[in-house]
């Protein structure tokens, strides 16, 4: 019986390194060179760095948009699979899984491309385990701003990830009609909290408004807030009284080309509680 469960593993594993290397071949056919740059999100209540979000590049540092103009639109699926396993090859690389803090992996998911065989997020857990990341260093980012064709076979992928510690979040909340009624179905661990409303919180009364509500809903559902686009020390300090720790923006460190940008961790006193 153990040799049998053996046998079958290794054959599962044989089967994995298959699928993993067919898929590198094809990325190389098919998709245009491209790179990764890396942005921290901080905890401004510890003081360090819980995660480093992946944010595609050309091989020349040039941003998204540039690269996403290069891809053929019959081969996005495959270039949304192809980002996020660039971007665990180049976080190990960076040796994020050397982080002190443990450190956690933020990468890009189109939810409709997720479930097409291109662009299927098993194959990212095949080559997860291939390269030895850790599942539960991950959090997968729901970025498609359309509504979600699939949201059944999603859901089914995305549970099966769940049971290996990976993190589900939603990307730019509060920026659509729709987000309200796929944040109840979707039931996601992390919510990343618009920029356009981030960055008005402290000038326009009613963007204030609607944020501190929208971490009193995520603080009631247990759900962790993010905010995106935080650019001064005014702005972290307003979202810190509202009970938002999580924060990612260039006041604390631009996005890093290639590599893990240095954080300085030592905020104002202020802002440690």
């Amino acid at each position: 019986m153990m040799q049998e469960v053996a046998s079958q593993s290794c054959t599962r594993a044989q089967d994995r390194k298959l699928r993993v290397a067919a898929h590198a071949a094809r990325v190389n056919r098919m998709t245009p060179r491209f790179s990764m740059a890396f942005q921290p999100i901080v905890n401004v209540a510890t003081a360090t760095t819980y995660a480093f979000e992946a944010l595609v590049r050309s091989a020349d540092g040039e941003g998204a948009d540039t690269v996403l103009s290069r891809v053929p639109r019959r081969n996005l699926h495959m270039f949304d699979l192809a980002c996020r396993s660039r971007a665990m090859v180049e976080a190990i690389r960076c040796n994020l899984l050397e982080s002190p803090t443990a450190a956690r992996l933020c990468v890009n998911v189109n939810p409709n491309a997720a479930v097409e065989r291109a662009s299927n997020l098993r194959l990212t857990c095949d080559e997860a385990m291939e390269l030895g990341f850790p599942l539960d260093r991950l959090i997968l980012e729901l970025v498609e701003g359309d509504d979600i064709a699939d949201f059944e076979g999603l859901m089914s992928v995305l549970d099966e990830y769940r049971g290996d510690g990976v993190l589900v979040a939603m990307d730019d909340f509060g920026a659509g009609y729709s987000g309200l009624k796929l944040l109840s179905r979707l039931k996601p661990d992390v919510v990343k909290l618009d920029m356009s409303l981030i960055s008005q919180i402290a000038v326009d009364r009613t963007s204030a408004v609607i944020v501190r509500t929208m971490v009193q809903a995520c603080y009631e559902l247990e759900i962790m807030a993010v905010a995106e686009g935080v650019e001064t020390y005014d702005i972290a300090m307003r979202l810190r009284d509202m009970g938002v720790m999580y924060q990612q923006g260039n006041y604390f460190a631009r996005p890093a080309f290639e590599g893990l940008p240095r954080v300085d961790c030592r905020l104002p006193e202020a802002m440690v509680r």
